[in-house]
Order: C-alpha cells, then structure tokens, then sequence
C-alpha cells in the first residue's frame, strides 16, 4: 500500500503541474481487499489532492451490476470517481450531459408556473451516482485489459469538463477507452502506457473509431431495457438542442 501510494503522489503531482488552470482532474479508483477486509482507496488518496490545493467537486459512484462474488460480506458493485479542480472558475458543460426526465411531460398544477413544465425540458441532472455497465466478457467493447473502463463512462467526463479542441490526458490508458472518448467528441488526447501489448490494442480502437468501425455501447442506451425508447424532451421544446446529435437521436427515439 505504500509503494502504491508513493507511485500515485507522483503522478499526482504530474498531472497538476500540467493541468490548465479552468481545468478538472478525474481520478477513478475501487476498493484494496485484503484479508476480506476493504480499505476504500479513494480515502487514502483524497490528502494528496488536498495538499496540492485541489477542490473537490464531486465525489462520484459508478454502480454497475456485475463483478466478483463475495460470500462473507456483500459484493461489491461500484467504484468512485473524484473530481477535483485548481480553481473556483471551472469548465462545467451540464446541458451536454443531461440524462431523460423520468416525467418529461410534468408540469406545475398550481402557483404562480401553473402549466408549465416543472421539470428542465432538456433532462435532469445526472447526479453523483451512475449506473453503467462495466466492461465484462459480453460487453461489445471488451478486449484483454483486465479492467476496461467503458467509453461512455468517460463520455460524461469529456463532454461535462471540457470544451471542444482542449487537451484530455490520461496518465494510465491502458487500451485507450479516454483517448476514443475525447476523439469522438472533437477533443485533442493524450496519454502514457508502459504496457506494450495495450497500446497497440489502443492504436487499433483508435483507428478503428476514426473509420466509424468501432463497436461502442451508446452513451444513451438504457441500462436494463437496450431496445427502450426514451422521450426526454417534450416535443415544444425540441427546437431548444442546438446540438444536432442531439436532435437526431430524439427524431429517433420518438
């Protein structure tokens, strides 16, 4: 554990020197079991993020359905995200990636709104807990990386915490689940891998993307109904998105 976090505090460091300052920092971390007892590493690495003056925007948990079984206590199904910023100016997209209203069409039934909808008619917000699926062995994204992140997880970051044209760095990419999430979204990448065997796999996932070819789960797909249809937006205020991906996935969806 302490060599572990020798090595973190390093990169760490690294990673703030480089970082702009209307930047943000997403350190993805689980759980170290040893002896059947967890030690929550994201609590063990909050105090190098603190002692380099970095701000914690949100502590986020990735839930997913699926993983090892425990039988002396219950199985773990999430991992936690930290999100830490130099400053108190940040790049935060909300409208980029809001998620469907569970009432899209519900309004205000009295007070001074009365008729109109009392929810945002673009969708809520996503709040600190996500439900996507993890990369296991029938996830269409799967390849030999032991712990693949899933591109849509990384999806929200880049579309959340930078603009298009800025720079998203991953320190560790392993088969370059960032690097696709930052492309695709008209983002520059840029990232390090001491794994020979994982940065070809990265390069082929890249090229592939480049040519429409790779096999992604979309970011808005349902998570227990993939062939749903979802409705977010009630249909006055469809002219509002001005991101046409946007649009045409509702045109679709209805």
């Amino acid at each position: 554990m302490d060599e572990y976090l020798r090595q973190q505090k390093k990169i760490i460091r690294e990673s703030v020197r480089v970082l702009d300052d209307r930047g943000s920092i997403c350190w993805e971390v689980g759980n170290y079991v040893e002896n059947g007892e967890i030690i929550p590493l994201d609590i063990l690495l909050y105090p190098i993020f603190s002692s380099l003056n970095l701000h914690l925007r949100n502590r986020i948990v990735w839930h997913f359905g699926h993983g090892l079984h425990a039988k002396k206590r219950f199985s773990g199904r999430y991992e936690v995200i930290l999100w830490f910023t130099k400053e108190n100016e940040y790049v935060f997209n909300l409208d980029a990636v809001r998620i469907p209203q569970k009432y899209p069409d519900k309004k205000h039934f009295k007070g001074p709104n009365k008729g109109e909808l009392s929810g945002h008619p673009l969708g809520k917000n996503p709040s600190d807990v996500w439900e996507i699926p993890n990369v296991k062995s029938n996830h269409v994204e799967k390849t030999i990386h032991p712990c693949q992140f899933p591109i849509e997880l990384i999806e929200r970051l880049v579309l959340a915490l930078t603009n298009k044209g800025d720079w998203v760095l991953d320190p560790f990419m392993g088969v370059g689940s960032t690097a696709i999430a930052a492309l695709m979204h008209g983002r520059k990448a840029i990232g390090a891998e001491i794994m020979s065997e994982y940065v070809e796999i990265a390069k082929k996932r890249i090229k592939l993307a480049e040519n429409g070819k790779l096999r992604i789960r979309p970011m808005e797909r349902l998570v227990y109904d993939p062939n749903g249809k979802v409705r977010n937006i009630p249909p006055k205020f469809v002219q509002l998105k001005s991101d046409q991906k946007q649009l045409d996935l509702f045109e679709k969806q209805k």
